[in-house]
């Protein structure tokens, strides 16, 4: 066994474990009661996706990559996420709390036992764990989902972390960034997901974009400059939404006084004014940039600013290079259960003075979800391709929940536009 595949033994041991510890504090932070009741019909209940993420770890590294008997076969389809809507899982069979527990934990102690004696190579689904890399992203992607489900319960705090860092520096205004081709996507990360593949030449046009997201006080003018009154600033189908839901302001935001209050995790205060708007769905996003005579950049546009160097004409892993990120680099893993305010992360920013691309919120952008040229479904179909098409949109840069195993320039999220229980904002763009 080479040195390089130790490494990566316990590279994968210390990414499942780290997901599993989220899990678990996040499992753990409620009482039974608040651990298997629905909370919003938009999300599942806690427990559903404690076991799910268990089933997921079975079906893909203990049956699969390590040709086991089964554990649970008999719930494979209770935690089905196409089988059953969100909605209607709190009506079935599930596991209870300590049976979820104990299956999980069944499961993890035969995955190590699996992760021990594969040969992480000679398969693509082998090929430098990329199964076991798939399912620590899927288990910390569940790990977002449940810190958004903390996010909509009721009820005393439960869960708690430290601020984030004060801004470093005044970001302001935008930036142009040239037009001309860059490479957008991989063919070379090895845990990459199907819909970041394969790397292609895209050529973009000159444009500008802003160099931070948009703050609570930006959007705050908005507001009360009539924008939620005012069918100028919206698309026919965001102006149909806007009226069918109510909405008014972001989710979560109440009148206080002559300003704005957020209830973030069971705490209610004034907003922050230099923190990155939250829970926004895209017709806001969208009506706001109308409003500020700009626009949503394009998936592309996003991706360029993101990761193209004009220096030497290379798209790199991270706006700041190809390290990882650190806690200098982005508010990323629930490190902090909030955005950071606007210049907290210079050691973050791109070649041409971008910031925050990575962490803090999610941004929309106008592209609806689709796969790249040379597209292949891997290693199934339901992963990316069967949510292509003009339905959802696609965010990316990944917010203060999105751990860094599932966050890097190419990442990819998507999300029905009328959607803001994620942990969305945006930044805006324009035509040079």
């Amino acid at each position: 066994m080479t040195i390089e595949t130790e490494r990566l033994r316990d590279r994968v041991a210390t990414e499942l474990g780290r997901a599993r510890d989220r899990t678990v504090g996040l499992t753990e932070a409620v009482d039974e009661h608040d651990l298997i009741r629905q909370h919003s019909p938009l999300m599942s209940p806690l427990v559903w996706d404690l076991a799910h993420v268990g089933n997921q770890e079975e079906l893909w590294l203990v049956r699969d990559v390590g040709g086991r008997e089964p554990v649970r076969q008999d719930i494979d389809e209770l935690y089905d996420a196409f089988k059953h809507p969100r909605r209607d899982r709190p009506q079935l069979p599930l596991l209870g709390p300590d049976e979820a527990r104990r299956y999980v934990a069944t499961v993890r102690d035969k995955v190590f036992d699996v992760l021990d004696r594969a040969r992480l190579e000679g398969t693509p689904l082998t090929e430098q764990g990329f199964a076991f890399g798939m399912i620590v992203q899927h288990e910390q992607q569940h790990d977002e989902t449940m810190l958004a489900t903390h996010q909509l319960r009721t009820g005393a705090p439960v869960l708690h972390a430290p601020p984030p860092p004060e801004p470093g520096e005044a970001v302001r205004g935008e930036v142009l960034i040239p037009g001309g081709p860059f490479t957008m996507g991989t063919s070379t990360e090895p845990w990459a997901l199907d819909n970041e593949r394969p790397a292609h030449q895209v050529d973009v046009a000159a444009f500008h974009i802003d160099r931070a997201p948009v703050t609570n006080a930006e959007y705050a003018a908005f507001l009360d400059a009539g924008g939620y009154d005012d069918q100028r600033w919206w698309s026919a189908s965001g102006w149909d939404h806007r009226q069918k839901a109510g909405l008014s302001a972001p989710q979560h935001w109440q009148r206080d006084g002559d300003g704005w209050a957020y209830t973030r995790f069971g705490r209610t205060s004034r907003i922050v004014a230099g923190e990155p708007v939250v829970h926004v769905c895209f017709y806001e996003a969208e009506a706001y940039a109308a409003w500020a005579g700009k626009r949503l950049p394009t998936e592309a546009e996003w991706e360029k600013a993101a990761r193209f160097d004009p220096a030497t004409g290379r798209s790199r892993r991270f706006p700041w290079g190809d390290e990882p990120p650190t806690a200098e680099h982005a508010n990323l893993g629930q490190r902090h259960l909030r955005p950071a305010a606007v210049g907290a992360y210079p050691a973050g920013a791109s070649p041409s003075g971008v910031h925050q691309l990575i962490g803090d919120v999610w941004e929309w952008t106008s592209t609806d979800f689709h796969g790249y040229p040379g597209f292949a479904a891997f290693p199934y179909r339901e992963y990316s391709e069967v949510f292509f098409g003009p339905d959802y949109k696609v965010l990316r840069g990944g917010s203060f929940g999105t751990d860094a195993s599932a966050c890097r320039g190419t990442f990819r999220n998507w999300d029905y536009p009328i959607r803001r229980q994620i942990f969305s904002g945006f930044r805006c763009a324009r035509d040079a």
